[in-house]
């Protein structure tokens, strides 16, 4: 009896060391646009779009496993990946100057997003303004950057999406929503009048391209050899369905008390919980959003930084000064804007439109790449996963092409 316990123990305490680069991807997608965009969802629709965080966690983990064999099998990232796949000067150096471009302006534009919304956090709660608080937690991010390494980040992003997950699955379990109706909304696509820009938005939160090549790097820094793909792969299942979970629960709990109010903000869905939770309401969703601002923030520069790291073989760990360079960079442009209250409408506006492009060019190069068998040996795609990721890459480039055109139609607009 005590050695089955203790084969138990060890089990678990396998599977709980297992846990790590999936942990990154769910901290990355799961911050304060995810909290915003799922409120927004369940205030405007309910649990009718539900369906649309299933899809986008099932596209994710598929993407995502790709990258992190990748990764697990050659000991290289993705970034270095594109860079030897394509010979030709020209389009290798394209490549790498526009997703460098694409994915370095991106993630320095929401930063500041990422910062001030985890800077609300704190101020619902001390009534302090967000430009005073989010440098703060820019700069805590910039020291841990400086002086952290891969681990320290994988323990802290570990720990805020358990913070998450209890704080925001608390929230649902304590209002009740109807199981079947959410259901309904998990298995039974709709498109109700006016949700498409929702849709998309829910999808484009979660299937995040700098993610992979931070998956890529991360896992090869976790695991050194093919046989920890099996650990891998638990880990890409496990985390991110519980982020996926996590934006599921703010959606229901926005749905079942806020739907059809005309604020539909965090603020108000906090307002909303005080009968079910009382003065615990605005902590709670404070941790939260703080948690998911804090995380997101932590996640984006280091996705830059993986990225641009790999695409310009300038390395992809911490104890290079290029990686880290990179890191500070695009954090002290975030703890500068946030400061300000500057919002770079018309950089985010180019963001969204350079992101939505690139998204498909990195999924198709993704493919292309796992397809190699110079580079992945026995490990390549089967035909189930071919199948799988090609009908990934239509639909990720009509979202980019959707994404494009409404960039550029709010560019106009703002003009």
């Amino acid at each position: 009896m005590n050695k089955k316990t203790k084969s138990f123990r060890d089990r678990l305490k396998e599977k709980a060391k297992a846990i790590g680069p999936g942990a990154l991807i769910a901290a990355s997608f799961i911050g304060p646009g995810t909290v915003s965009t799922a409120t927004e969802a369940g205030a405007s629709f309910g649990f009718a779009l539900i369906w649309a965080i299933v899809f986008s966690i099932i596209t994710t983990i598929f993407l995502q496993e790709m990258a992190a064999r990748l990764g697990v099998v050659t000991g290289h990232g993705l970034g270095e990946a594109i860079r030897d796949q394509f010979e030709k000067p020209i389009l290798k150096y394209s490549m790498v100057i526009v997703i460098s471009f694409s994915i370095g302006v991106g993630c320095a534009a929401y930063l500041a997003g990422d910062l001030t919304g985890g800077a609300l956090g704190i101020s619902m709660m001390t009534g302090i303004p967000q430009n005073y608080i989010a440098p703060v937690i820019g700069v805590i991010i910039l020291i841990l950057g400086l002086t952290g390494s891969y681990k320290r980040f994988e323990k802290i992003l570990i720990s805020l999406i358990a913070i998450m997950s209890v704080t925001f699955l608390t929230t649902m379990i304590v209002i009740q929503p109807n199981l079947s109706e959410v259901f309904q909304g998990a298995f039974v696509p709709s498109i109700p009048s006016g949700s498409i820009v929702v849709i998309v938005a829910l999808i484009g939160t979660t299937v995040v391209p700098y993610n992979l090549f931070m998956h890529a790097s991360s896992a090869k820094e976790k695991w050194g050899s093919p046989a920890d793909l099996k650990k891998a792969r638990w880990d890409i299942i496990l985390t991110i369905t519980i982020g996926g979970l996590i934006t599921i629960a703010i959606m229901v709990t926005a749905g079942a008390i806020i739907r059809g109010t005309e604020k539909a903000g965090i603020e108000a869905l906090a307002l909303a919980l005080e009968p079910s939770l009382g003065g615990w309401a605005s902590v709670f969703i404070s941790i939260g959003m703080l948690a998911a601002g804090f995380s997101s923030a932590m996640a984006s520069p280091l996705g830059a930084a993986y990225t641009i790291g790999g695409l310009t073989k300038w390395g992809t760990s911490f104890d290079r000064w290029q990686f880290k360079a990179i890191f500070c960079v695009v954090i002290s442009i975030g703890i500068i804007t946030s400061a300000i209250g500057f919002e770079p409408m018309q950089l985010i506006l180019t963001a969204q439109a350079l992101n939505g492009l690139i998204l498909p060019i990195i999924a198709i190069s993704l493919l292309i790449v796992m397809n190699n068998k110079n580079v992945m040996g026995k490990y390549v795609n089967s035909l189930k996963l071919n199948l799988i990721g090609g009908v990934i890459v239509v639909i990720v480039s009509g979202l980019g092409i959707y994404s494009l055109v409404d960039a550029v139609s709010s560019f106009m607009d703002a003009v």
